[in-house]
């Protein structure tokens, strides 16, 4: 535990950085939301100071496993940047911040076609929503989307150039897979098959599901989706986000089926070798 305690530091510090950037990078959020920002970044970070630094496995997946948690990572923190800089510069953008608004209103309309997600969210927006509210959500849509697409490509990238998850063929399931159990049920190499279809599926409807339902829950409670612009940036970054994940653990799984597939193919090739040697002699 002790080994591992400065690197799960350093990534509780990351965590909790990238809770409070959008924070930074919108000034004018007022105390009661900066307080409950801090609050949740700091739990955060103890979640993953703990998760981390732990001896045994807890609840964060693939933890033995680069780079998909830190291709999970990057994408939350390059969304979360592009838009809280796209968002918070106002009319007094700075060159970074006016190229990120052409940029994700250039995707955002190229993308804003009958039934995309982009359509989808545009016409889930609650009423009264101005046309400079409309602009930001289509905007920053643009922007989660093209981070997510670029963070799904590098990961099929690295997986092959890198033979992930391990050259040598072995992989930690208890570890990685804290939750997953290899002996229950049916053969691991159909539920892992399974299971990562599963997640793709879900990677593609909860864009389509995922508006109408924080409409519903914001209705519910009260909440004005759109008051601020650190409120849209999550949204926003969320939706894009989670999607993402879940295609690459869908990925990820299918990728451990093919390895144990291959793994027991090779095997069984080389029991079959030896036993023909054993027979010949």
């Amino acid at each position: 535990m002790i080994t591992q305690l400065p690197g799960a530091g350093v990534r509780a510090l990351m965590v909790i950085g990238a809770i409070l950037l959008p924070m930074v990078l919108i000034p004018g959020q007022p105390p009661r939301v900066v307080e409950a920002t801090v609050l949740i970044a700091l739990f955060a970070g103890l979640f993953t100071l703990v998760e981390y630094a732990a001896v045994y496995p807890g609840l964060v997946e693939f933890r033995d496993a680069p780079p998909l948690n830190r291709v999970r990572f990057g994408i939350l923190v390059a969304t979360l940047l592009a838009i809280s800089a796209a968002i918070g510069t106002g009319p007094d953008a700075s060159t970074l911040g006016r190229f990120l608004q052409a940029v994700g209103m250039l995707l955002g309309q190229s993308i804003d076609i009958p039934y995309t997600p982009v359509r989808v969210i545009m016409e889930s927006l609650p009423e009264g929503t101005t046309a400079e509210e409309a602009r930001m959500v289509r905007m920053s849509a643009g922007l989660a989307y093209l981070i997510s697409l670029v963070g799904l490509t590098v990961f099929s990238i690295l997986i092959r150039l890198r033979s992930w998850p391990t050259p040598s063929g072995s992989f930690n399931v208890w570890v990685n897979l804290p939750t997953f159990d290899p002996t229950a049920g049916a053969d691991v190499v159909a539920r892992l098959r399974r299971d990562g279809t599963i997640n793709v599926l879900l990677g593609l409807v909860l864009p389509y599901l995922s508006p109408p339902l924080m409409l519903f829950v914001a209705r519910g409670h009260g909440i004005e989706m759109l008051e601020s612009g650190l409120a849209t940036c999550w949204i926003m970054t969320l939706w894009a986000f989670l999607p993402a994940s879940l295609f690459l653990r869908g990925i990820a799984l299918r990728r451990l089926a093919l390895m144990i597939e291959l793994k027991r193919r090779r095997l069984a090739t080389e029991r079959v070798e030896a036993e023909g040697g054993v027979a010949h002699a």
